[in-house]
């Protein structure tokens, strides 16, 4: 229907730009599922791999390295400076160190080398020089106080003897073995530098009840027990170690005639500096 100059249009078919088409049916869309619900996706090839927390080299720089991992494994000399290389050696029970302390207590048997060649221990001889140190200390402390008092004189304590103690029994315990080891590999005798260690160490264990025994007050018993404790620590390093030298040839004698005599020196050394008191 025209009116003036416009045109009237039917309002059923004016439903937007284009006509809109009747459909009594319903159109469902579906959507495809998406890896926008998680982050990160699965499926990303990234350095970001999955779901589980931050790149590996953020985390794991001061891990272990897994079996099959291509990071480097520790060896050679680096191996040395890690408290797994010596935890072995720390790996015994009170029976072990205790068969072992009487052992050294038993010179004359020799066997002591024979049962502690598979599994040398460091334990043993670190508690030993350690109880050494502080008994020398401390007995040699009493033994001057009541020298002093009994002769009505002023005492003083001596801090020395503390660290003069520390460094003659980790110090000998050290470096003997240490030297020892260098001789006999130059005459190609098979020993354990571990192994001597652990000889020297339990060596030293009779000089524990020796340095209790020198509270009595006579110049002469002191000289025995001195005398007697330096025998049977010398007596067992030399018996214990006289099989392994004599592979080094017609000097072995002389090898452990020095290790006797040197055990016997550091007896002579702990009866003038312990063991005399002079007021």
């Amino acid at each position: 229907m025209m009116s003036g100059k416009y045109t009237s249009i039917d309002a059923q078919q004016v439903q937007g730009s284009v006509p809109a088409v009747p459909d009594s049916r319903q159109v469902t869309v579906n959507f495809a599922d998406s890896n926008l619900q998680t982050f990160p996706p699965s499926g990303t090839q990234g350095k970001i791999t999955a779901a589980s927390g931050p790149p590996r080299d953020a985390d794991d720089s001061f891990s272990k390295p897994i079996s099959g991992s291509d990071e480097p494994q520790q060896g050679g000399w680096f191996r040395t400076f890690t408290v797994a290389a010596y935890k072995p050696y720390f790996d015994v029970d009170t029976s072990d160190v205790l068969e072992r302390i009487v052992d050294s207590l038993f010179p004359f048997r020799g066997s002591f080398n024979e049962k502690t060649a598979t599994n040398p221990d460091l334990y043993g001889p670190f508690w030993i020089c350690t109880t050494l140190i502080f008994v020398a200390a401390s007995i040699g402390t009493f033994v001057t106080y009541v020298a002093h008092k009994l002769k009505s004189k002023e005492w003083d304590y001596d801090i020395n003897l503390v660290t003069w103690s520390a460094g003659l029994f980790y110090g000998y315990v050290t470096i003997v073995p240490l030297c020892l080891y260098v001789i006999l590999k130059y005459f190609s005798a098979p020993a354990g530098l571990v192994q001597l260690f652990c000889l020297y160490g339990y060596s030293l264990f009779v000089f524990i009840p020796a340095l209790c025994m020198s509270i009595v007050p006579l110049d002469i018993f002191r000289w025995v027990v001195a005398g007697v404790a330096g025998f049977m620590s010398a007596t067992f390093v030399a018996l214990n170690l006289r099989a392994h030298i004599k592979s080094a040839g017609e000097r072995w004698f002389l090898i452990v005639a020095g290790i006797f005599l040197l055990q016997l020196a550091l007896a002579v050394v702990l009866k003038v500096y312990l063991f005399t008191v002079s007021v």
